[in-house]
């Protein structure tokens, strides 16, 4: 299994909108983001740094491998 990078919400954020998702809302500490076709949308935490669970997670629920989420980093 790939090892995944340490990041912050902010450049998984970026890292999300590079794989084409959007920003939809900024409620309190989390980042909405949405896809065109898409049933789930990603609540990305804005925290220093991601837990690696948490991280993981979102990339999973992206419907991405964490090997396409690191070349979007």
């Amino acid at each position: 299994m790939p090892k995944l990078p340490h990041l912050s919400g902010a450049k998984a954020v970026k890292a999300f909108e590079r794989a084409g998702w959007r920003r939809d809302r900024h409620r309190g500490s989390h980042v909405v983001m949405l896809k065109e076709g898409e049933i789930a949308s990603l609540s990305v935490p804005q925290h220093r740094e991601l837990a690696p669970g948490t991280l993981r997670s979102l990339i999973r629920a992206a419907g991405m491998t964490v090997d396409e989420f690191i070349g979007f980093c």
